[in-house]
């Protein structure tokens, strides 16, 4: 991700607030659904797969490991958009948010260039039909809803690094919040009191409140941070790329608690609260390791490892905590894994570069 700072201080220059929301509001587009014009039934718990190359999302249904719905990815112009990234649902609506950066982010986060704008589609979970675009002036790595469903955020990863909030139904710019450089995933606490957004120019981790909009804290941590991942302890995780480490933060104090050194370049970082385990992909082996919880000391200890496929990616697990869906970039595939021995049960096809994957229904 470092690697685009220069581009973008060269040719883009710095991008005033005001600037930013005047941008952002003539490139909204309303649906006409002519690019996706899709009339699914999804009522089924299933897993939705972002494939980056591909510019589709896969269906899985959960009962069947089979891949139901393969949904192309357009925008309202009916363009196939390319490279989509992560995926989030709505707490409150029925409706999916997916995060367009506009380049291959498979190999890490440093392939940005200049000039190289972002997207936020919104779909329909059920039917799969677009419901809105949001063209943005910069790419981004993820958008995700607000804790009550009321606003999407999304991040600009530049140097002058910001995060967007949009409101939700009528898709208007409502803030403008600046944060550290080149901004990569936007996460909230579990409990949504706080949005975290890392910073992988800056090596550290910006804390929001929500509801102000304002930045009550700055947290350092490893080399090259992409995103506070959700622990559902009280605690947020992050995977520093080029650290080669994991920096746990608690929620309460704003700092950091541990450190996990990797020995690998983490893909994402996921916590099974229910089997109290910590998984980290390890995308250069295809494997993801995991560890459990030291409880006389609170503190993670390494486990073990086991294989998915190369290019392990994103995490996924079922409600009731025994099952777990991995991607696998370069294996074009999604893994389902039993936890309880942390075994593959099987690899389901997917499409190219698969990415985000994100479970509902269950």
């Amino acid at each position: 991700m470092k690697s685009i700072k220069f581009f973008v201080v060269a040719l883009l220059g710095i991008t005033g607030s005001a600037i930013v929301f005047l941008s952002c509001k003539k490139m909204v587009h309303d649906m006409d659904n002519k690019g996706m014009n899709m009339d699914l039934n999804i009522n089924y718990p299933a897993a939705y797969v972002v494939n980056g190359e591909d510019g589709s999302l896969s269906v899985i249904d959960l009962s069947k490991n089979l891949v139901t719905q393969t949904i192309s990815l357009m925008n309202a112009k009916g363009k196939m958009v390319m490279w989509p990234h992560h995926i989030y649902k709505s707490p409150t609506l029925n409706n999916l948010t997916i995060a367009i950066p506009g380049t291959d982010l498979s190999a890490g986060h440093s392939g940005g260039m200049a000039d190289m704008r972002g997207m936020v589609m919104v779909l329909d979970a059920q039917k799969g039909a677009l419901i809105k675009d949001l063209e943005l002036p910069v790419m981004n790595h993820n958008a995700v809803y607000s804790p009550d469903g009321k606003e999407i955020w999304t991040s600009q990863m530049e140097m002058d690094g910001k995060v967007l909030v949009y409101d939700a139904q009528t898709y208007a710019l409502k803030k403008v919040i600046n944060v550290g450089m080149e901004p990569a995933e936007v996460t909230f606490s579990a409990d949504g009191k706080k949005a975290y957004v890392a910073n992988g120019g800056d090596d550290n981790v910006s804390v929001i409140n929500p509801v102000t909009k304002e930045r009550i804290a700055m947290i350092p941590v490893g080399d090259n941070p992409v995103a506070a991942w959700v622990g559902l302890d009280n605690r947020m995780y992050v995977d520093n790329e080029d650290g080669r480490s994991v920096s746990v933060i608690d929620v309460s104090s704003n700092t950091v608690i541990q450190t996990i050194s990797l020995g690998f370049i983490p893909g994402s970082v996921a916590h099974n609260a229910l089997k109290n385990e910590l998984w980290v992909t390890d995308p250069e082996n295809g494997k993801v390791h995991y560890w459990t919880l030291n409880t006389i000391n609170n503190n993670w200890v390494y486990g073990n490892a086991f294989s998915t496929g190369l290019g392990a990616h994103a995490i996924a697990f079922t409600k009731d905590g025994e099952t777990a869906y991995v991607t696998n970039q370069l294996a074009r595939n999604v893994s389902v894994i039993s936890i309880q021995n942390h075994t593959k049960i099987k690899d389901i096809s997917v499409g190219k570069k698969p990415n985000g994957i994100l479970i509902i229904n269950n």
